[in-house]
C-alpha cells in the first residue's frame, strides 16, 4: 500500500513540476504582462475556427484508426471516433499517460467488435505511421525555413532528434519484418530468464504482427490513405496552433510554426508527464517567441490551443465514454433473448 502512495504521490509531484514549467515559466517570459491587454482585442472567428480545426483532427485520426483495422472487423466509424477521444482524455488524466490509455484503448475496440489479436497491430501501426509522418512534415518545414530565415542552432536539434527517432522507427520496424529470427532468438533468450514471459507466445506476436506489417505495406492504397490521415491529423492540429496564435494579432509563418509544432511534440513523445502537459507549453512558446512571436501573444495562443487540445477533451471523453456504454458497446454484452417457453432451441443456437 505504501508503495502504491508513494507512486501516486510521485506521479502527482512530476505533475505539478510539469505545470510550474511549463506555465509557470510562461508567465515569467518579457513581455507576459501585457497578455491581459491582448485579451481585449481576441478575435472570436479565430478561436471557432481553432475549435473546429482541432475537432478535425480528431476526427481524422478516427479516420485513420477505420483505415487500420483490418475490414471486416471494422467498428462504425462514429463508435470509433467515441473510443479515440475516450483514450485521448483517458492518457491525459491517468497515471502511465499513453501507455495506460492504450491498455484502455484495446479494451473498447475488442467490445467494439475488433479481434484481439487486431488491436496490437492498429495502435503499432499507428503509433509507428503518427511519428514517421510527423518528421517528415518537420524536416519539409525545415528544408523550406533554412533558405527563407536563415539557418538556426534550434533547426539542428532538431533535425537530429527527428533522425534519432527515425533511426530508432526504422530499425525496429526493419528488425520485426525482416530480421525477425534475430529478434525471435534475441527475446526467446531474454524471456527464458524470467518466469513471467512464455517464450513460446512472443515468437507467436512477432511472426504475427511482421507478416501483417508487410501486408499492410504492399497494400498501397490502404498505405496511402493510411499516411494520408496521419498528415491530416497533425496539420490540422498545427493549423489550429496557427489559428489560436493569430486571434491574438500576429501571424507566424507556416513553415515556422511547424517547426516548433513538431519538435514540441517529438519531445511530448518522452513518457515524462501525460500529454506532454508542461513540456508541449515550455518547448513551444520560447520557440515561438525566438522566431518572432511577441511572448504575451505566444503565450495566450499557445495556451488556448492547449485549453482545446489537452483540457478540453477530458470532459468531452467522460461523455463519450457515457454514451458508449449506454449505447453500442452495452448492446454487445447484453446476452441474447431467451428462447420463448415451449420452443426447440437447437443446439449451438
Amino acid at each position: 500500500m505504501g508503495g502504491r502512495q508513494g507512486r501516486r504521490w510521485r506521479a502527482a509531484g512530476a505533475l505539478a513540476a510539469a505545470l510550474v514549467v511549463g506555465y509557470g515559466a510562461a508567465i515569467l517570459l518579457p513581455g507576459a504582462h501585457d497578455a491581459a491587454h491582448r485579451l481585449e482585442r481576441i478575435g472570436p472567428v479565430y478561436l471557432a475556427a481553432g475549435l473546429l480545426l482541432e475537432l478535425a483532427a480528431l476526427f481524422t485520426y478516427s479516420l485513420l484508426t477505420r483505415t487500420v483495422v483490418p475490414v471486416g472487423h471494422r467498428p462504425p466509424l462514429s463508435v470509433l471516433f467515441r473510443i479515440d477521444l475516450t483514450s485521448l482524455g483517458a492518457s491525459h488524466v491517468l497515471p502511465g499517460g499513453a501507455a495506460t490509455a492504450a491498455t484502455f484503448r484495446f479494451g473498447l475496440l475488442i467490445a467494439a467488435g475488433v479481434r484481439p489479436a487486431d488491436t496490437l497491430f492498429v495502435a503499432t501501426v499507428q503509433g509507428i505511421g503518427s511519428a514517421i509522418v510527423l518528421n517528415l512534415l518537420l524536416w519539409a518545414a525545415l528544408v523550406i525555413s533554412v533558405p527563407t530565415h536563415g539557418g538556426d542552432p534550434l533547426y539542428v536539434v532538431t533535425a537530429a532528434l527527428g533522425a534519432v527517432l527515425m533511426l530508432a522507427v526504422g530499425v525496429a520496424v526493419i528488425g520485426v519484418t525482416r530480421g525477425q529470427d534475430q529478434v525471435i532468438r534475441a527475446l526467446r533468450a531474454v524471456a527464458a530468464r524470467t518466469s513471467r514471459i512464455d517464450p513460446d507466445r512472443i515468437e507467436r506476436v512477432i511472426r504475427r504482427e511482421a507478416t501483417r506489417l508487410r501486408d499492410f505495406g504492399t497494400d498501397r492504397r490502404r498505405l496511402v490513405t493510411a499516411v494520408s490521415w496521419a498528415g491530416a491529423n497533425w496539420l490540422l492540429d498545427a493549423a489550429s496552433l496557427w489559428v489560436f496564435v493569430a486571434a491574438f494579432g500576429h501571424h507566424t509563418p507556416p513553415a515556422l510554426l511547424l517547426i516548433a509544432f513538431g519538435l514540441a511534440n517529438v519531445l511530448a513523445v518522452l513518457p515524462v508527464t501525460p500529454g506532454g502537459l508542461g513540456v508541449v507549453e515550455g518547448v513551444l512558446i520560447p520557440v515561438l517567441v525566438g522566431f518572432g512571436t511577441p511572448a504575451g501573444t505566444a503565450i495566450l495562443g499557445v495556451l488556448s490551443w492547449r485549453l482545446a487540445s489537452f483540457w478540453l477533451p477530458i470532459p468531452v471523453s467522460g461523455l463519450a465514454y457515457l454514451s458508449l456504454r449506454m449505447g453500442p458497446l452495452r448492446r454487445r454484452e447484453q446476452p441474447p433473448d431467451p428462447a420463448p417457453a415451449g420452443r426447440m432451441v437447437p443446439p449451438g443456437g
